[in-house]
């Protein structure tokens, strides 16, 4: 990674820390805003593509290695083969179909491998950003996908062999009033600063301010990079404002949509799946899930 992407971005992770000390109105607690982005600092450079069958892969492959390069970090392809006998032949097919492509990954694998090791796995290659593959449009598939990267620390988009190649131009991010929001900021700025995407912050249509209090923090965060965006009011609440999101991204021809994933899995989300599994099952563009971190928010010293 350049010098210079490391000091634009401790400039970011120490704007994050100093804006995010908020006094409440009824208690003296002030709260720093940890941000995931800090990952970007700390080593974590490499945008991989985890691919389960790879004659189909080919948008999605072409998508995070373009991302690599906007973003400039390194690009990784891991590949998942039935058994460790099948890794020597299936290797060959892979070299082959990137070279159709005219990619070089700088780290490429293709091994046996257990999705619920996804988390370890990308700590271990200091992954920054995931594209991975879905197999499958079932809802048993997607809940297994979901279900294995919860506790991964970076953004992940599982991505449909449907899906076109990937040119963020226009990013929808709709925003509710769980406080966890305001980390799409730091997402949604790099896609803007790096991608020139047009930004759309789409505020979730409730009574209450909280929604609108994060539009404004996250535009605070957009406008220090001189960022072109919109703020657009949708027509649902906090509860329903993702699932309006993803009409409203068809609608207009956006090209990714930003959400959280749940913070915790409930009886319903146990039974019928959680409100990302559902968007994912009927999505026909990207969308990028970012984890609600335990770690986001501690009382300053």
């Amino acid at each position: 990674m350049s010098v210079n992407v490391l000091n634009e971005t401790g400039t970011v992770l120490i704007f994050f820390a100093s804006f995010f000390c908020i006094k409440t109105k009824h208690e003296e607690e002030c709260w720093r805003y940890k941000v995931a982005f800090r990952l970007f600092i700390n080593n974590v450079i490499m945008v991989l593509a985890f691919i389960h069958n790879i004659t189909t892969s080919a948008s999605l492959i072409q998508s995070a290695c373009a991302l690599s390069v906007q973003f400039n970090k390194t690009f990784g392809v891991f590949v998942i083969c039935a058994s460790q006998s099948d890794e020597k032949t299936q290797k060959a097919s892979v070299l082959e179909q990137l070279n159709t492509l005219g990619i070089h990954p700088d780290y490429l694998a293709v091994q046996a491998f257990q999705l619920n090791d996804l988390t370890e796995m990308c700590e271990a290659k200091e992954v920054s950003f995931l594209f991975l593959q879905l197999p499958d449009n079932k809802v048993r598939t997607i809940k297994k996908h979901l279900y294995a990267c919860r506790k991964l620390r970076v953004p992940y988009l599982i991505y449909k062999d449907g899906f076109d190649v990937l040119h963020p131009r226009k990013v929808l991010v709709p925003v509710n009033f769980l406080i966890e929001e305001i980390e799409k900021a730091q997402f949604a700025a790099a896609f803007g600063r790096f991608c020139y995407s047009e930004i759309t912050l789409l505020q979730a249509k409730d009574y209450g301010t909280k929604a609108a209090g994060n539009v404004a923090k996250i535009s605070t965060i957009l406008d220090k990079f001189d960022l072109t965006y919109h703020i657009e009011i949708g027509r649902k609440d906090s509860f329903k404002i993702d699932s309006f999101a993803l009409h409203h991204a068809r609608k207009n021809n956006y090209d990714l949509l930003i959400i959280s994933a749940s913070r915790e899995y409930g009886l319903d989300d146990i039974v019928f799946g959680p409100k990302e599994l559902h968007l994912i099952k009927k999505t026909d563009l990207p969308i990028m899930l970012i984890n609600p971190r335990d770690d986001l928010y501690v009382l300053c010293d």
